[in-house]
């Protein structure tokens, strides 16, 4: 996707360019109604549509599909931006173009979410929209639970039911130019330095041990039979098996 120059037939490479102080005075003249103003406008931002997809590249989603999606979110920034706040355009487009990508991306999500947990998620967006247009900034969720007369943690909960999942192979950021992914950033509770030496404990302790301990104890714990089943199949009674693997298992916790 970075290296696309050409995106829904618009050539990136060609894009215009505006200052802060142009931008400005170009939405006083869409505010009025110039439409002409209003097109030049958009062309002029949709490097920063370019740059907020770039976010969703490793998602296996259509490139151009996100591009277009990001033009709404664009579109809806500058219609409900207000200059007299002074706050830069970017800034509060950047959010909504993120939102309306995201809501694209929930929309198409194969994981199935409750109806009244969507309701609320859905209302809580659009909460979020219309407090970030009167506040001009993110809104907290405090502020979005109070605009709805809802519950905090279930606004929490509604919003994080439908987000999309997060692939493990997802860089986080790049560390002099190594990528850091989001698995690189996940405990391991399982395979820890603690377990590992364990393992080898316990190995070197079945070493120690005599032929026919070490095979009933592969039988009883690894391959999950039971004394009876292992009497059988050694060809001795029950009772001596119950033996043999206490024997083995008390000399092993001695040894570990």
């Amino acid at each position: 996707m970075a290296s696309k120059v050409e995106i829904c037939g618009v050539n990136t490479a060609k894009l215009p360019l505006y200052k802060e102080a142009e931008m400005m005075e170009m939405i006083e003249k869409v505010k009025a109604g110039d439409k002409e103003t209003r097109d030049k406008f958009i062309q002029g931002n949709l490097r920063l549509v370019l740059s907020v997809i770039q976010r969703f590249s490793n998602r296996g989603e259509n490139p151009d599909d996100l591009f277009q999606v990001g033009c709404i979110g664009l579109i809806k920034a500058l219609d409900n931006f207000d200059t007299s706040h002074g706050v830069k355009f970017s800034t509060y487009a950047v959010p909504m173009i993120i939102g309306e990508i995201r809501r694209y991306l929930r929309d198409n999500n194969s994981i199935r979410v409750s109806r009244s947990m969507r309701d609320l998620a859905y209302k809580s967006l659009q909460a979020r929209e219309a407090l970030a247009s009167r506040l001009q900034r993110e809104p907290t969720v405090m502020e979005i639970a109070d605009e709805l007369g809802a519950k905090r943690e279930d606004v929490v909960m509604a919003l994080e039911s439908i987000q999309e999942p997060v692939s493990l192979f997802e860089p986080v950021f790049h560390d002099d130019g190594d990528a850091i992914y989001v698995m690189d950033q996940v405990q391991d509770t399982k395979n820890t330095d603690v377990k590992w030496i364990e393992n080898l404990s316990l190995s070197e302790a079945m070493k120690k041990l005599t032929p026919r301990e070490r095979h009933i104890l592969n039988m009883r714990f690894f391959e999950g039979k039971t004394q009876m089943e292992v009497a059988k199949e050694i060809s001795i009674s029950q009772a001596q098996v119950s033996r043999l693997e206490k024997n083995a298992l008390k000399y092993m916790r001695k040894y570990v």
